[in-house]
């Protein structure tokens, strides 16, 4: 069964609360990890989130055997492919070496102890579970998300 995240915070651990994102950069990773980040940290968007997640990737299969990857994982580098336009191989590295993803994730540790990596097949055999209309549908929630946190301010109008 697949976990939504795991909770368990372990030593040397970082919060994905806890993220420094460059907020002054414009390239698209930083953008998107942002979002992703507030996301997570929005209840009810992340609960949509995990809603169809756990419809599309839970959905008929036994409660047990072995653990695979988080659904939170599976989103994050979901999202990554489809902002990068990436391939499976580059977003094995983007998974492995890139530390804001890493971050985002919830994976990356202050130290190098309990290293967690991801396998090419692993990342391939997860997102090519999320069909076209499950993207549509986590691209929905995205959309309202941005809608409504990135309001542009009313302007008031003086005579």
């Amino acid at each position: 069964m697949r976990k939504r995240f795991e909770q368990q915070i372990s030593l040397g651990q970082i919060l994905i609360e806890d993220v420094q994102i460059r907020l002054k950069s414009r390239d698209a990773i930083d953008e998107l990890m942002a979002a992703l980040q507030k996301i997570f940290l929005t209840p009810t968007y992340n609960e949509q989130i995990f809603e169809i997640l756990e419809s599309k990737l839970n959905t008929g299969k036994k409660q047990t055997g072995r653990p695979g990857m988080d659904l939170w994982h599976i989103f994050v580098l979901a999202q990554l492919r489809l902002c990068m336009n990436a391939s499976y191989d580059r977003l094995c590295h983007m998974a492995n070496n890139d530390r804001i993803v890493r971050k985002i994730m919830g994976v990356e540790k202050e130290s190098g102890y309990g290293y967690k990596e991801f396998d090419y097949q692993n990342i391939y055999d997860n997102l090519t579970w999320l069909d076209d209309q499950a993207v549509r549908q986590l691209n929905e929630v995205i959309v309202g998300f941005g809608h409504e946190v990135f309001k542009k301010k009313r302007r008031l109008h003086c005579a």
